[in-house]
């Protein structure tokens, strides 16, 4: 990947490395934001992901409509995208409770693939930095399960609030390793 950059004009370097910048800075404002102020960076998340539904639903409604209107499985996919969209946005809690529990269930099977990742490695060199992954993913799951489904209005959108943090810190240092490059 890096090499692509490498291979990048100086013109193209310097854009790019100001644009990622900004970005990185925009994200790392919302991550804080999300950090913060928990309860609605999970609820602007579930906002986001009821919207992306609704709106595949109606574009997949008006694709069944143009090419065949007697499909009745693209009139039934249609129906739970718009379906499950409208219910996200009128019901948002059961959303996010919904959100946090698929978080505690990804947590949990990423702790035991790094745990047997890092026992298949053990006798490499750095092996334990996969167990403790592993422990950490466990952590997360168990505070996710231990307080599910209420714990999930803040635990969603604090997540949510630190990737982007750690997105933004991703793009800055793109960015200046472009513009030392460049």
């Amino acid at each position: 990947m890096w090499k692509i950059w490498l291979e990048m004009d100086d013109e193209t370097k310097r854009r790019v490395a100001k644009n990622a910048k900004i970005a990185g800075i925009v994200l790392m404002l919302l991550g804080i934001g999300g950090i913060l102020f928990p309860g609605i960076m999970s609820l602007a998340t579930l906002f986001f992901i009821a919207w992306m539904l609704l709106l595949g639903g109606l574009m997949t409604g008006y694709f069944t409509w143009m090419s065949d209107k007697n499909d009745w499985l693209g009139w039934l996919k249609t129906f739970i995208l718009v379906a499950t969209g409208i219910l996200l946005i009128f019901k948002p809690m059961p959303g996010i409770a919904a959100v946090g529990l698929l978080l505690a269930i990804y947590f949990l099977f990423d702790s035991f693939g790094s745990m047997a990742i890092a026992f298949t490695m053990k006798p490499a060199k750095g092996w334990w930095l996969w167990l403790v992954n592993g422990l950490f993913s466990l952590v997360l799951a168990v505070i996710f399960l231990a307080g599910w489904p209420f714990s999930s209005l803040y635990l969603v959108g604090l997540f949510v609030g630190i990737s982007l943090f750690i997105d933004g810190i991703v793009l800055i240092t793109l960015g200046n390793y472009l513009k030392k490059s460049g």
